[in-house]
C-alpha cells in the first residue's frame, strides 16, 4: 500500500493537488490540497481532498492488483463519518476516489443510481468545485431531458436519437449508432449535440474524424443547422472549433478534429502536421502496431470532454487509438455505416440504433446500388514474372521509373498486388471487361455511363485506375477523376458535390 500511495501522491499533483501529511496542513497553500491519513469520527481516510478550503472527496488508497469494485462502500462509510465541524460546501462531501495507483474508480453520490466508474487519473480542483456549485449532476440532467421535437427529422433520426438519450439516462457509458451512409448521421449527431448543450448543460464536447476532409464537412454541418425551438443558428448560439492548432480554445463548447492530432496533443506537441490529417488511418496505419501509450496531461485533464462522438468509428483503430479514447472521463458514442466485432465489443455491445442501407432504401432515403466484382486470374493467386525480363521500378513518394533487369524470378502473392507491386495490364482487363459488360450485362439498355464508384487501395492505385479508364473510355479529364488526400488543384469537398449534383465526372 506505501508502495501504491508514492504513485497515488504523483497522480494527485498531477492533477494539481498539494498532497500534505495531517500534522503539517495548510489548506490554503493552494485551491486543491489533498491531506494524507485525515482523522475522521470513526477511522482515519488515506486522503482527504480539500478545494477551497473545503472537503470534496475521500480517497481510499489500495495496494496494486487489490480489485476495487466492493471498496467504494468503505469510501461512502468514511464520507459519513467526517468531522462535523469542518467548513462545507455540502456535507457531506459527493465524491470518492478508490485507487490503486494503477487503476482508479470515481464516484458521484448524487448521481441517480451513483456507480464507480473507471478513470485515468484524478479530477482537477477546480472541476470538482465548479460540479458542486452546479446542484444537480450531468447524470441527473440526462434523465430529465424534454421531448424531441421532431420537426424536419427523418423517422430513423428521431428513433436514433430518442435510443441514444435514453441509454445516456441510463448512464450507459458507450453506445453505438449503427446508420446507412446516406441515412443522415452528422445531422443526427449535431442534433443530439444541441440537445445535450442546452438541456444537459453539457461544457464541451468532443467531435472525432477519420480524416480533416470530414470535419470540414461536420463543421458545415453545424453552421447550417438551424435549431429547432430557437430558431437561429447553433454557431450563433455556441462556438465550435475546427482545430488546425494543437490549442483548444476554452469558450469553444463544440471541438472537431482526428484522433491522430488529439494523440498529438496529449502527447504535449507544440504542433501537428496537417497533411497527416488528410489521410484515414487505413492509409496511415494499414499494418498492426503498438498501442499509442498516453500519459496525463495537465493542460488538458480527463475532465475536459464531456462526451465524445466519434465518427466512421468502424474503422479498425482500436488497437492503436483506444487510451486516446479512454483518457478522458466522457461518455462515448460512435457513429458508423458497417460496425465490425471488435466496434460492437469497444461499445459493449450497446447497439442503440440499427439502420441498415435496406431499411434506407425502403424508407426512400437512399437509392439502391449494384455491386460488380470483377475477379482476374492474379487478383486470386498472384503470379511470376521471369528471371531476365526488364521491369520498371517506380519510386513510391516521386513516381520516378526507371528500367532494371530480374536477376531472378519475381513472384508475388495477390495481397502485394498495387502495393508493392503494379500490374497495369490487370486494372486494364477489369476496367476493359467493366466497359464491355457495362450496356449488356450491368444495366442492359442503357446509352450513359451510370455514375460509377471505383475503390482503390491508396492514391498510387487510385492514379493508374484513373488514367487506364480515361483511356479505355476514350474520355476527356472530367469524365473520371479520382478524389483522394492527395487531389490538387480541386477541393475533395467540391469534387463530391459535383460527382452528386452535375453531369460529370462520371466515374
Amino acid at each position: 500500500e506505501e508502495k501504491a500511495r508514492q504513485e497515488i501522491d504523483f497522480l494527485l499533483e498531477q492533477a494539481g493537488w498539494v498532497v500534505q501529511d495531517y500534522f503539517k496542513v495548510n489548506l490554503q497553500a493552494s485551491l486543491g490540497v489533498a491531506v494524507r491519513e485525515f482523522p475522521l469520527i470513526k477511522g482515519t481516510a488515506d486522503y482527504l481532498l480539500f478545494a477551497d478550503g473545503k472537503p470534496v472527496a475521500v480517497v481510499e488508497a489500495k495496494p496494486e492488483g487489490t480489485t476495487l469494485s466492493g471498496v467504494a462502500e468503505q469510501s461512502s462509510k468514511y464520507i459519513a463519518t467526517i468531522k462535523e465541524s469542518l467548513p462545507y460546501i455540502t456535507n457531506p462531501p459527493p465524491f470518492s476516489y478508490e485507487t490503486t495507483g494503477t487503476e482508479t474508480f470515481f464516484r458521484d453520490l448524487r448521481d441517480p443510481e451513483s456507480c464507480s466508474r473507471r478513470v485515468f487519473a484524478f479530477h482537477q480542483p477546480k472541476t470538482l468545485l465548479d460540479w458542486i456549485l452546479e446542484g444537480d449532476t450531468l447524470r441527473e440532467r440526462l434523465k430529465k431531458m424534454p421531448p424531441l421535437i421532431k420537426t424536419g427529422l427523418r423517422d430513423c433520426q428521431i428513433e436514433a436519437i430518442e435510443n441514444l438519450e435514453k441509454s445516456l439516462a441510463d448512464s450507459r457509458p458507450r453506445a453505438l449508432i449503427q446508420m446507412a451512409s446516406g441515412g443522415g448521421k452528422t445531422y443526427t449527431a449535431v442534433s443530439t449535440i444541441y440537445r445535450l448543450i442546452k438541456f444537459a448543460e453539457a461544457r464541451r464536447i468532443l467531435f472525432l474524424v477519420d480524416r480533416s476532409n470530414l470535419g470540414r464537412q461536420t463543421r458545415n454541418e453545424f453552421q447550417q443547422f438551424i435549431t429547432p425551438d430557437d430558431g437561429r443558428k447553433f454557431i450563433e448560439l455556441y462556438n465550435i472549433q475546427h482545430l488546425t492548432s494543437n490549442t483548444i480554445d476554452l469558450v469553444s463548447r463544440v471541438c472537431i478534429t482526428t484522433i491522430q492530432r488529439l494523440y498529438s496533443m496529449l502527447k504535449g506537441e507544440p504542433e501537428f502536421d496537417p497533411e497527416l490529417e488528410e489521410q484515414s488511418n487505413f492509409e496511415l496505419f494499414p499494418y498492426e502496431e503498438a498501442p499509442k501509450e498516453v500519459v496525463y496531461n495537465p493542460q488538458i485533464p480527463i475532465e475536459t470532454f464531456d462526451f465524445i462522438i466519434t465518427d466512421e468509428c468502424h474503422r479498425s483503430i482500436y488497437n492503436l487509438w483506444r487510451q486516446v479514447l479512454e483518457y478522458f472521463d466522457a461518455f462515448i458514442i460512435g457513429l458508423t455505416a458497417t460496425p465490425s466485432k471488435q466496434t460492437l465489443g469497444f461499445f459493449d455491445q450497446n447497439l442503440v440504433m440499427e439502420y441498415s442501407h435496406e431499411r434506407a432504401v425502403a424508407d426512400g432515403v437512399n437509392v439502391g446500388y449494384d455491386v460488380y466484382r470483377i475477379k482476374t486470374e492474379i487478383t486470386d493467386k498472384g503470379s511470376k514474372v521471369e528471371a531476365g525480363y526488364y521491369i520498371d521500378k517506380r519510386d513510391k513518394l516521386t513516381r520516378e521509373v526507371r528500367w532494371q533487369q530480374l536477376d531472378e524470378d519475381l513472384e508475388y502473392a495477390p495481397v502485394q498486388l498495387d502495393r508493392d507491386v503494379v500490374a497495369l495490364d490487370q486494372i486494364r482487363t477489369v476496367i476493359k471487361t467493366f466497359k464491355d459488360n457495362l450496356f449488356t450485362e450491368i444495366f442492359p439498355g442503357r446509352k450513359e455511363v451510370p455514375k460509377t464508384l471505383i475503390f482503390a487501395k491508396d492514391d498510387s492505385h487510385a492514379e493508374d485506375i484513373v488514367h487506364i479508364v480515361r483511356q479505355e473510355f476514350g474520355k476527356g479529364n472530367d469524365f473520371c477523376k479520382k478524389i483522394t488526400y492527395k487531389t490538387t488543384g480541386e477541393k475533395p469537398e467540391d469534387l463530391i458535390a459535383s460527382f452528386r449534383n452535375s453531369y460529370n465526372q462520371r466515374i
